[in-house]
């Protein structure tokens, strides 16, 4: 009976996550936890079931449009994982009450983030991390190749670091910090900075599914329904994105997840 009602709300969850690009499961958790009551921690292993199925059609797309950076990805991914397995064993001994508030603070920074109007900004010079790594690279537009560069390569992998403990903690994708580490601090291309964060997502969110699954708090007769419906809710949303006024939208659903964010921090201080 629940699956029957979690498949619907899985295809909302996924269609207005995929129209934001925040992903499913920042709506999907508190859904789940809020309404459906559902465990926090099952919410969170479901979630990122999700995020894995959904990254991987992404990845895949933006690979064959030769916009992710997977030698970059390979080293951050060196920051996230051992995040994702920091978050893992932190989330253990945090109290359902303690998971509460951190997603409700979450939600409210993603909604400051969301808001925060981008203004690319790109790098003149080489970290001497990225020289040697050869981290630095090109991708098309309009039929040119637009050589970048990139920098304060150890600060990005700091917070690459936390974000693989947020991911693994709340069961999220951690978009946004990664957006932020590559966009906002090494200075990467916006277009690039989306596809190697989507490649980043799903290996991030399988380091902390697999320790879910290992300590069994993956459901399936939560996890399947979550997962399937936030794909197709995924795909319905970037085939619909280009006709819509996202703007808006936006504006109206920052609303909500303040709103929503406010009720998670109140329920993990009333217990």
């Amino acid at each position: 009976m629940l699956a029957l009602i979690l498949f619907p709300t899985s295809i909302i969850a996924g269609f207005f996550g995929s129209l934001l690009g925040l992903g499913g499961g920042v709506i999907i958790v508190p859904i789940l936890t809020l309404y459906f009551k559902v465990d926090i921690r099952y919410a969170v292993a479901a979630s990122l079931i999700s995020i894995i199925a959904t990254s991987s059609g992404a990845a895949s797309s933006y690979l064959k449009d030769h916009l992710t950076n997977v030698r970059l990805a390979l080293v951050l991914e060196i920051g996230t994982v051992f995040g994702a397995i920091t978050g893992f064993m932190l989330a253990t001994s945090l109290k359902s009450n303690s998971l509460f508030i951190a997603f409700g603070l979450f939600l409210l920074f993603s909604a400051f983030m969301t808001l925060r109007q981008k203004k690319e900004k790109l790098a003149e010079k080489n970290h001497p991390w990225a020289e040697k790594l050869q981290l630095h690279s090109s991708y098309p537009e309009r039929g040119n190749w637009i050589k970048y560069n990139l920098e304060k390569v150890p600060l990005g992998l700091i917070i690459m670091y936390f974000a693989g403990i947020f991911s693994a903690i709340l069961g999220i994708g951690s978009g946004i910090f990664k957006m932020l580490a590559m966009d906002g601090v090494m200075k990467t291309p916006l277009k690039v900075s989306s596809a190697t964060s989507n490649f980043m997502i799903g290996v991030t969110a399988a380091a902390s599914a697999g320790a879910y699954f290992l300590r069994g708090d993956i459901k399936p007769e939560i996890a399947s329904p979550v997962a399937i419906g936030i794909i197709i809710g995924a795909w319905l949303g970037a085939k619909v994105m280009p006709k819509l006024k996202v703007s808006s939208l936006r504006i109206t659903f920052i609303g909500l997840m303040v709103i929503v964010a406010v009720q998670m921090i109140l329920k993990g201080i009333n217990g």
